[in-house]
């Protein structure tokens, strides 16, 4: 507990603009070596103490205690629309970061996964987005993703990369987002986009976790057209992206096949075949070249149908992910977290709870 208060005491100060200085006067200590000592984990803070940290960095006690939430020590990197605003952004992160927290401290002691960064895309800010094509196609057959990739990727990346993939409800202006937290990694997927995006989000997502280190992303990626580094970073995340979930070994015997049928009929076709939307489709085969500036000419997008298919509601994913709620589950069950504190994290009433657990077939472990 001594470390989890030092580590935020120095969050809160560092976010409020507050030398070591600053805050011991506030806190009425001598000098700043006192809570350089107590940042530094050498030294406790008393109660007295801890109600006028309290007080004076406008935080309620569950921030300094509360090991159900990630305070100070994750990072973010989310795909949003300018309609999200920095607020919402805010409350939707520190929601998310109960979810991510809950996760990682119901797992302690358990088999410590594998980092994503053992993993790492061989790329930089001066690679080509043919590189980045490249790499994408490397990792699609080192990984086995076979013919249509959007089928097994989500099970890759918690195999390959041991990162949590949670399938979440978020606002419409948010689509998902990559987390890298000390012990775990991340990615967020706003399960109610149309499923091609979805793929494309989750495709994007590994590109930031394998090269987080030498690419660090922004917290909010920008709207396209995306300009500067970070927009750099974003267009490389996208061509990987594309190349990823539509590979060269599958588009070729399709589109040599293609014979003289409707260009819109075939990137249809094709987009419900491989899981992905016929506008990211078309954006790929200008990618390898296949598609002149005549050929754009001619392709109408209103032609082009949602994901390739009918415009029509699909199924869903469940709620969050099978790893996710049978941990949940053990915990409940083992009595390691109340079923009230459980419904009160994921902010959600206690039927909704028991809904959760049967929608993946578990029993619930909790009187209803």
């Amino acid at each position: 507990m001594t470390e989890l208060i030092s580590r935020r005491l120095k969050y809160a100060r560092e976010k409020l603009g507050l030398t070591q200085a600053n805050l011991s006067e506030k806190l009425g200590f001598k000098d700043r070596q006192t809570v350089a000592a107590i940042e530094a984990g050498q030294r406790k803070l008393s109660a007295e103490e801890l109600v006028r940290a309290m007080q004076v960095l406008n935080v309620d006690v569950d921030f300094f205690t509360d090991r159900f939430r990630l305070v100070g020590e994750g990072a973010f990197s989310w795909r949003a629309t300018k309609e999200a605003t920095a607020g919402l952004l805010d409350a939707f992160e520190e929601k998310a970061g109960r979810w991510i927290a809950l996760y990682r401290q119901l797992g302690q002691g358990k088999a410590a996964a594998a980092s994503p960064l053992q993993s790492r895309l061989p790329l930089t800010q001066q690679s080509t987005y043919e590189e980045a094509s490249a790499a994408a196609e490397a990792l699609g057959r080192e990984w086995a993703l076979g013919e249509i990739p959007a089928l097994r990727l989500p099970d890759c990346v918690r195999d390959k990369l041991g990162a949590l993939v949670l399938y979440v409800d978020a606002p419409k202006s948010i689509s998902g987002a990559a987390c890298q937290v000390p012990g775990l990694n991340a990615i967020l997927i706003n399960r109610k986009e149309p499923e091609g995006r979805r793929h494309y989000d989750l495709a994007h997502e590994v590109f930031h976790l394998l090269t987080w280190e030498q690419m660090p992303p922004e917290h909010r990626e920008g709207d396209i057209p995306r300009t500067g580094k970070g927009g750099r970073v974003e267009q490389l995340a996208d061509n990987f992206a594309s190349a990823l979930l539509m590979p060269e070994r599958t588009l070729t015997p399709r589109w040599q096949a293609r014979g003289q049928s409707d260009i819109h009929a075939w990137l249809n076709h094709t987009a419900s075949e491989l899981m992905v939307t016929a506008l990211a489709l078309k954006w790929r085969l200008v990618q390898l070249g296949w598609l002149t500036k005549a050929d754009l000419l001619e392709i109408r997008d209103t032609r082009l149908t949602a994901n390739g298919r009918p415009r029509e509601p699909l199924p869903i994913p469940k709620l969050f992910s099978e790893e996710f709620v049978r941990r949940l589950r053990q915990a409940l069950a083992t009595g390691a977290l109340s079923v009230r504190r459980a419904a009160s994290l994921l902010e959600t009433t206690i039927d909704d709870l028991g809904d959760l657990f049967k929608e993946y077939g578990l029993p619930v472990p909790f009187d209803l």
